[in-house]
């Protein structure tokens, strides 16, 4: 691509962005195709609308991992997948205290979410309960911290329960695209994640949703995630980039470049450019020396460790974002600018409630 073409491509993107527009499949593959020699342009524009409507702010979000490994799903992604050899903590459920303890560390921090994940298939009705238990003593050290559960697949009226317990927020990421997805797992299927993510837009609870980048998908691929994600309509899009664990299916991929990160991060803005995403796992593996740039593409990024891998300490990451002019967004702050804020509600008094009507 010539570097009028790409500057032309760019003020395209720019321009449909920055009015909420989204960009076609053309302009999608033009930017996922564009030379490495071009990055610095692809990112001075996707930081233009990462300003627009999120300034110079990064919220900071941080993992739980309330049960580790022992998952019987086969994602061939994941180091707590059935099979897996990879040598992780594996550990049953931690209890409510312990997560509350983790959780209130992480807050004096700088997090200003909490996700509580726990690997499984999903929820059973005691896991449910046990993660309520464990939202209440966080809530009740730290009332305005946002909390973000992560169970995997939910049946009918886990959501509703999750949400009454005081959740937030639900994660159930789509990570690749739909015809792609019987490659990376075989226990379940992309449109029981989609079914899932709807279960918690219908309970209310703020939907996250993401992808996981470096499986050997094509440009295609990530496209058409990024298309089925916008259709899902989530407030939080989480981008993660493959952690190669020894021991996984996946274990021997390095396909990842940092400009390949990059771009994909840019291409989720452009799609996403009110919306918050985040640089999840595998920024420290794959982008290493360029996380800086990321920052002017994604306004939230994972605080600490991962669910079964390190991450960098929060000393550094803290002055990263402070020595690229970014500040860390806090617990008083709104995330998404106000028009992301739906005006309709889902009803919970009147008939059928123990709630008097609004009369």
């Amino acid at each position: 691509m010539s570097q009028t073409a790409l500057d032309d491509l760019l003020g395209a993107l720019t321009a449909k962005g920055l009015a909420r527009e989204i960009p076609t499949r053309e302009e999608m593959s033009a930017l996922l195709s564009s030379h490495d020699d071009g990055i610095l342009d692809v990112v001075a524009a996707a930081s233009r609308i990462r300003r627009r409507f999120f300034g110079m702010r990064v919220k900071l979000n941080y993992l739980v991992n309330m049960k580790s490994g022992l998952c019987p799903e086969d994602c061939s992604y994941c180091s707590q997948r059935l099979g897996s050899n990879a040598e992780i903590l594996k550990y049953s459920w931690i209890s409510a205290e312990e997560a509350a303890g983790n959780a209130e560390r992480a807050i004096a921090a700088g997090a200003k979410r909490v996700c509580l994940v726990a690997s499984g298939r999903g929820p059973g009705e005691r896991n449910i309960d046990r993660v309520a238990s464990t939202i209440s003593a966080i809530k009740d050290a730290a009332p305005d911290v946002e909390v973000c559960a992560c169970l995997g697949l939910l049946n009918t009226g886990q959501a509703d329960r999750l949400r009454a317990a005081g959740a937030d927020a639900y994660n159930h990421n789509l990570n690749t695209s739909a015809e792609n997805y019987a490659d990376i797992c075989s226990t379940h299927t992309f449109s029981d994640r989609v079914r899932t993510v709807g279960e918690a837009k219908t309970a209310g609870l703020s939907p996250c949703s993401g992808a996981i980048f470096g499986m050997g998908e094509s440009d295609d691929d990530i496209i058409e995630v990024a298309l089925a994600l916008r259709e899902l309509d989530p407030d939080s899009v989480p981008i993660n980039f493959l952690i190669p664990f020894e021991g996984t299916p996946l274990g021997g991929r390095w396909d990842l470049t940092p400009a390949r990160c990059l771009r994909i991060l840019a291409l989720f803005r452009f799609v996403f450019p009110d919306v918050e995403v985040r640089m999840a796992g595998g920024r420290e593996i794959h982008l290493r020396g360029m996380q800086t740039l990321g920052l002017h593409l994604a306004n939230s990024l994972f605080l600490g460790d991962y669910l079964t891998s390190e991450g960098r300490p929060g000393d550094e990451d803290r002055a990263m974002i402070a020595d690229a002019g970014f500040v860390i967004e806090g617990a008083g702050e709104q995330t998404l600018p106000e028009h992301r804020h739906d005006l309709v509600s889902v009803r919970r008094r009147g008939a059928g409630s123990d709630t008097p009507a609004n009369t």
